[in-house]
């Protein structure tokens, strides 16, 4: 996988790693319902057929934080975010250009087609910003900041009042909270090894 301008990769395909998926120019995509359904659907098909297992996630309005690694032979993590980059980009382009009910349909797809010129991997349009900034975590320390980082999203962009109470996340998750919309393999601190799935 490339990694971004800071020089970030994937070197272990099999690690634990703290990823964010950023759509390109920030546009908030993910303020529809619709788009935000997009990305959990494909969420739960990589979990089922492809071998991601997700530890903690947030969708916010143009991007998306995870916590995840690649089940032992699958064909890695790095193949997994390639996979549903390019689906989740052919399925919110379908969405945007196809929704009558958005008004920003015109503009969107001017930024997407200015994105594309300069990248040679894209014909038409671009959705995806190419870099996730992939940051292994080994530290215990360092899985507890970013675990509370992705929960705490919402609450610092003042779209709820508490991590509970937003829908796309892993919070309600962790609070063992019932009504969740996926399934994540939740992080235990407890292990004297630094941190185990529970």
């Amino acid at each position: 996988m490339q990694g971004d301008t800071k020089g970030y990769k994937i070197g272990d395909q099999y690690e634990t790693y703290f990823l964010t998926f950023t759509v390109v120019g920030w546009v908030d995509v993910f303020t529809r319902q619709e788009c935000r359904d997009i990305i959990i659907d494909s969420f739960k098909y990589c979990q089922k057929n492809k071998g991601l297992i997700i530890n903690a996630y947030v969708v916010m309005s143009s991007h998306i934080h995870l916590i995840c690694r690649a089940v032992d032979g699958s064909e890695g993590l790095s193949g997994i975010i390639r996979d549903f980059k390019k689906f989740t980009s052919k399925k919110l382009l379908e969405f945007i250009l196809n929704d009558t009910k958005e008004s920003r349909k015109e503009w969107m797809k001017v930024v997407f087609q200015y994105h594309a010129k300069y990248n040679s991997n894209n014909t038409k349009y671009q959705v995806w910003q190419q870099k996730n900034q992939p940051k292994v975590l080994l530290n215990p320390k360092f899985i507890s900041q970013k675990l509370t980082y992705i929960h705490n999203n919402p609450v610092v962009e003042n779209i709820v009042e508490k991590q509970e109470d937003y829908l796309y996340s892993s919070a309600r998750n962790y609070l063992e909270i019932d009504n969740y919309i996926l399934e994540v393999e939740l992080i235990d601190f407890g292990s004297t090894e630094g941190y185990i799935p529970r």
